[in-house]
């Protein structure tokens, strides 16, 4: 077995890639990065660990933040709270944990696990269910899978602690899990269902925590040297460049525990004259451009500071700001169409045939 000691600064590539894959939602690495530095700062250290040295009976626990990225940004989580849901789920399954997993490495999910895992001493497997951020229990690899969708523990920083115990499907997964959420006040620290070693061989999306350090450490070099962060990003990821504009009108709303809405962009450089406009449910969900659709999920939609080169949420994202815009690929589970029903276009509630930037 190998295990790899993550350091300070690879959690600060992680969060930078992380908001990068989180596509609009996920909520800011930044607050969770501040959290890691205290916890680095008091002696805690880290490691991450390959699915592959997993034994298949195993457990694994899959954390996250649930909640309104906007809610996200007020109500802050601390790491304590985050290690209160763990402890919860293995005192309820009566079993110990061998290590701890995103359930999606886009945005501060993706640096959540960590802050777990130091209290907890455990490592954190180097999968997700996501490969992205998505704002809904059933939109995973693991329920595309058909896995159990419970139990999962919810607990907030005032010390309220909750179990979904047995739930029929994912969808009921999400709709209880939000009803709990939003009276805890739209956010809510999660431990989800528990997956064996077996599970999260054959249904994890792996190696994403290493890729979204990559991502992250690209960026920071880029920043560094005064070059191109876009330009790095599209060379350690075959992602395509689909816009280049500025904010011109932001919509949005905080409702039953999502943040929805719409933002509109004015094209600037070759885009000049053409406008986008992004729908977004806490992550970026279509991308029309001239009223045609340019990206969809699962299609990674990934909207950038044209100058840093860092992410933009729909939470922070504002009038003026100067953004380019990529589309990074999915991963392969989600393109299925069993994963389609989960991911695509229609389970958002848009009519459209899901068509691939990278298809053509």
């Amino acid at each position: 077995m190998s295990l790899r000691d993550i350091s300070l600064d690879d959690i600060e590539s992680l969060a930078v890639g992380a908001w990068v894959l989180g596509t609009g939602g996920g909520g800011n690495p930044y607050l969770p990065l501040l959290n890691m530095r205290a916890l680095y700062r008091e002696g805690y250290r880290c490691q991450l660990m390959s699915s592959d040295d997993l034994a298949d009976d195993d457990w694994v626990g899959t954390v996250a933040n649930m909640g309104a990225p906007l809610v996200g940004q007020e109500r802050l989580t601390d790491s304590l709270t985050l290690a209160r849901a763990v402890t919860a789920m293995e005192k309820h399954i009566g079993k110990r944990f061998r290590a701890l997993m995103s359930m999606e490495i886009g945005g501060a999910n993706g640096v959540r696990p960590f802050m777990a895992a130091a209290h907890h001493k455990l490592p954190v497997i180097d999968s997700d269910t996501m490969g992205r951020a998505y704002p809904e229990a059933q939109m995973t690899s693991v329920a595309v899978g058909g896995l159990a969708p419970y139990p999962m523990t919810a607990v907030d920083v005032r010390g309220f602690e909750s179990i979904v115990h047995r739930v029929p499907s994912w969808k009921w997964t999400e709709r209880v899990g939000r009803k709990i959420c939003v009276e805890y006040g739209s956010v809510a620290a999660t431990c989800q269902p528990p997956r064996t070693g077996a599970e999260v061989k054959k249904w994890g999306i792996h190696g994403t925590t290493t890729k979204a350090i990559a991502i992250g450490a690209a960026v920071r070099e880029a920043q560094r040297r005064h070059d191109d962060p876009i330009e790095a990003i599209l060379k350690v990821e075959p992602g395509k460049l689909l816009y280049t504009g500025k904010v011109i009108d932001v919509a949005r709303r905080a409702t039953e525990g999502f943040l929805r809405g719409v933002v509109r962009f004015d094209g600037l450089d070759e885009w000049r004259g053409s406008a986008m406009t992004i729908n977004f449910q806490n992550e970026w969900i279509v991308a029309w451009r001239d009223g045609q659709p340019v990206a969809m999920t699962p299609d990674l939609i990934c909207v950038l500071d044209s100058v840093s080169g860092e992410a933009v949420g729909s939470e922070t994202i504002r009038y003026g700001q100067r953004v380019t815009v990529i589309a990074l690929p999915p991963p392969e589970v989600f393109l299925s169409e069993r994963g389609l029903q989960h991911v695509g276009p229609r389970a958002f509630g848009y009519d459209l045939e899901f068509r691939s930037v990278f298809s053509s």
